[in-house]
């Protein structure tokens, strides 16, 4: 599989993780790993930490993979 947003770029980079939001293939150089925020509630989505300031006991044990645009979304609504 090739990086999505390489493709973009008319590069061919393999993929190296998958975004756990929306799918997409992403190589080292398009990719944020790091704890992400835990999301509350049914329908209104309330974003308990991000990154760093995020607590063990908040958080799933693992890192997590999201491409660039979907870790600047995430941020947006923090």
């Amino acid at each position: 599989m090739k990086c999505f947003e390489c493709e973009k770029e008319n590069k061919t980079t393999d993929t190296v993780g998958i975004c756990i939001v929306c799918g997409r293939g992403v190589c080292m150089d398009h990719l944020v790993r790091e704890k992400v925020p835990i999301l509350e509630g049914e329908y209104e989505v309330r974003l308990k930490c991000m990154g760093d300031a995020c607590e063990l006991k908040d958080m799933q044990p693992l890192l997590k993979i999201l491409c660039k645009p979907c870790h600047e979304a995430l941020k947006e609504n923090f």
